[in-house]
């Protein structure tokens, strides 16, 4: 049994899905021990019900006003005294801009190990044995732990959201810290990402590319996002022609989503943009080429005009809706 520390990530004040996703996780990897979720941040303390009905066993937060947003040195002080305290067995949180950086810094102030984007935990010989996507998400390798120690981020998207149970409660325990020679200040954030759907939580993406040729041909996808419950995403090529912002870019060097359902429009399938994508769990890919290299990784492809098909799924979904709300 174990107690394993979970990171919550709060973004513009509300707590992200991976927040939850990480208590799954954590459950695999106590084998019966404490779930324990941690808050950073500032004026946070009534998210704590949201972390227990998604089941975690007790909360620990951490309020202070240099927390209010993510900077390297707030948080990674804040967090290594939270361990100190709490001398858990293990640590986890998502595999996001906010992981990326924090777990690498985190690790090497304590001398651990540190597992990276994991998509699985599966237990093989008594042992936790966790995947990773290795070779742009071409093949994978299972690793684990010399010691007793877990440090892991997951990958978004890869774990279930725990079921939600209102009626839990627990104990919710707020510490203090001292944050010091901070060297980082952000007096401001311009947010050019578009309104809506997370990209990297969303359960479906609807991805364009160069084929839609300028950046008015964006406004259907954003409808048919709209139509969906989806987010919108690109390839670099779409970003790099300014069809739309870099903020919307899938790929090696870009963003790594693992939706429910990928549809991509317009998109050749090139090595970079599928090791953004590849792991969709469906992937749809519209595109005139049929011999585009994006129908390789489709689970359907619908090869033709993508200004006549799109209308066409605009208009059916725009039914079918209609149909619901009668």
């Amino acid at each position: 049994m174990k107690k394993i520390l979970v990171i919550g990530e709060i973004k513009d004040q509300e707590l992200r899905n991976v927040s939850f996703e990480v208590i799954t996780a954590a459950r695999k990897a106590a084998n019966g021990g404490e779930v324990v979720s941690v808050l950073l941040g500032n004026e946070c303390e009534e998210m704590a019900g949201q972390l227990f009905d998604h089941g975690a066993d007790r909360v620990v937060i951490v309020d202070h006003p240099d927390l209010n947003r993510y900077t390297t040195d707030a948080y990674k002080q804040a967090l290594l005294q939270v361990i100190e305290k709490e001398e858990p067995n293990g640590i986890m949180m998502g595999h996001t801009s906010i992981g990326k950086d924090l777990a690498p810094r985190v690790a090497t102030k304590l001398d651990s190990g540190l597992i990276s984007d994991v998509i699985a935990i599966e237990e093989e010989d008594e042992e936790l044995v966790y995947t990773t996507p290795i070779y742009s998400g071409k093949a994978f390798e299972k690793r684990t732990f010399e010691d007793d120690f877990i440090f892991i981020t997951i990958r978004p998207n890869n774990f279930e959201l725990p079921e939600v149970d209102n009626s839990r409660s627990g104990e919710v325990i707020k510490y203090d810290a001292e944050i010091k020679d901070i060297r980082t200040i952000i007096k401001n954030v311009a947010k050019k990402a578009s309104e809506g759907v997370d990209l990297s939580e969303a359960k479906v993406v609807v991805a364009g590319g160069r084929g839609l040729k300028d950046a008015d041909g964006f406004n259907s996808l954003y409808e048919l996002a709209d139509l969906l419950g989806a987010a919108v995403g690109a390839s670099r090529g779409a970003c790099d022609a300014d069809f739309c912002d870099y903020s919307l870019q899938i790929g090696q060097t870009g963003k790594v989503v693992t939706p429910d359902l990928y549809i991509a429009v317009g998109i050749s399938g090139a090595i970079q943009h599928l090791a953004g994508m590849s792991n969709s769990k469906v992937i749809i890919a519209i595109n005139k080429d049929p011999e585009a290299d994006i129908f390789g990784v489709a689970d359907y492809g619908i090869v033709g005009d993508l200004f006549e098909i799109i209308p066409i799924l605009i208009e059916e979904l725009k039914e079918l809706n209609l149909v619901k709300a009668h």
